[in-house]
């Protein structure tokens, strides 16, 4: 198969798994959350578990590379095994419909989908040219965005109307974990490099050897604690009758889901243009500020006109977000190690996942949700500090071509 092929093949079957994606996406930022809340009224810890199903899947991206890699897996392989995992989950919360048969499988669930995520990258380093990659992920995302729109507004109806069907929902959540394992399995892809790692997280030793890498994942560190710490306060923020809003399903859909991707839909080409010529740390400290001001103006909002601005800004950025997030360690690393850096990037996205809803919705009940929006703005803005001087060093090249600096710590 020529270089050719590949790109059309893989582009071919990634749009069919960005739809689903676009689908499953809407589970994880939306409706097992708002399941949570509104039918199994579930408390502050299990609410958290729920919010942190994606992170705990992005903590354990580095034993699925690792577990790929000595099984000498093509990276599809090992990634299609993950969707038919979360398709079996979402199956088990239809029939089991109890709070803690729910909170494990949509942890469960959720896992898969971001587990995958370094397999995937590799996929898009093996098959897409580099002067296309931003481009050609990009369109792809579009469908996914796109997807979720549709999908968050049908299912936003359905549940303001009859909240009881919920496991209906949960039926058609399996089905797109289904179709996106048929996808992504016809994917042509090759078997990991074999590191020579003996433990899991032998990928860690990156952060250790590579500056620039480790300077941008603490940059990364604090503004995703701060943006994932608020992000499911925004479904408890619309949803829960103390904040004084208390928003349909409907609402609730159209103001986290709907309004944001149709944003995130129309500049998601202009960010993948961006990110294939211009200056990398100069493009993450601008989606920073974006971040911020979303933030802020979502939190520090009670009208309909604030509200819907602050979720068109949110998308804007996230736009920017989704390309600069999952193509990054493509500027940085080596060809045959793209995977090992993302598995590194995507724990510490995990870790951060997991600790930063157990640390929303516990301070929120000593503090007010505005001043939680606040101290996330002030250290999304540290972030943007940290990589001013980065902004200079960066030349535009790939990092592989750079001189790796040993650093003591």
């Amino acid at each position: 198969m020529t270089a050719a092929d590949r790109t059309s093949r893989t582009f071919r079957y990634e749009r069919w798994r960005s739809v689903c994606s676009g689908i499953l996406e809407t589970a994880g930022n939306t409706f097992l959350l708002l399941i949570a809340v509104k039918w199994f009224h579930a408390g502050a810890t299990a609410k958290a578990l729920v919010a942190a199903g994606s992170s705990v899947g992005l903590m354990l991206s580095p034993v699925t590379v690792s577990v790929v890699e000595r099984l000498r897996w093509p990276a599809s392989a090992g990634a299609a095994r993950l969707f038919a995992i979360g398709a079996i989950a979402c199956v088990v919360m239809v029939l089991f419909p109890r709070m803690e048969v729910f909170v494990i499988a949509s942890m469960v669930a959720m896992t898969t989908t971001s587990a995958a995520i370094p397999l995937m990258t590799q996929i898009y380093q093996d098959n897409y040219p580099a002067d296309q990659r931003g481009r050609l992920y990009s369109r792809a995302f579009m469908l996914r965005i796109g997807a979720a729109v549709v999908f968050g507004w049908l299912a936003g109806e359905l549940l303001t109307r009859q909240l009881e069907l919920y496991r209906w929902l949960l039926l058609l959540f399996a089905a797109a974990f289904f179709v996106a394992y048929q996808a992504v399995r016809r994917i042509p892809s090759n078997p990991l490099h074999v590191s020579g790692g003996t433990h899991p997280l032998h990928a860690m030793r990156y952060i250790r050897e590579d500056r620039m890498f480790r300077q941008t994942l603490i940059a990364w560190m604090l503004m995703g604690f701060a943006n994932l710490s608020m992000l499911p306060m925004r479904v408890e923020y619309l949803a829960n009758p103390t904040y004084g809003l208390a928003k349909t399903a409907a609402q609730i859909s159209l103001l986290t889901v709907v309004i944001p991707n149709l944003a995130r839909l129309c500049l998601s080409p202009v960010w993948g243009w961006l990110f294939d010529r211009m200056n990398f740390f100069a493009l993450r400290a601008t989606l920073n500020l974006g971040f911020a001001l979303g933030i802020l103006s979502f939190f520090t909002s009670e009208t309909t006109l604030g509200l819907v601005t602050a979720a068109i800004v949110f998308g804007i950025s996230n736009a920017g977000g989704d390309v600069a997030w999952g193509l990054w360690v493509t500027k940085f690393a080596p060809p045959e190690r793209v995977a090992d850096y993302m598995s590194v990037h995507t724990f510490l996205t995990g870790v951060r996942g997991v600790l930063a809803p157990f640390a929303a919705f516990h301070a929120v009940k000593s503090f007010s949700l505005p001043t939680l929006g606040w101290s996330a703005a002030a250290l999304i803005a540290a972030a943007s500090a940290f990589l001013i001087p980065e902004i200079a060093r960066w030349k535009g090249g790939r990092k592989a071509d750079l001189v790796l600096e040993e650093v003591e710590d």
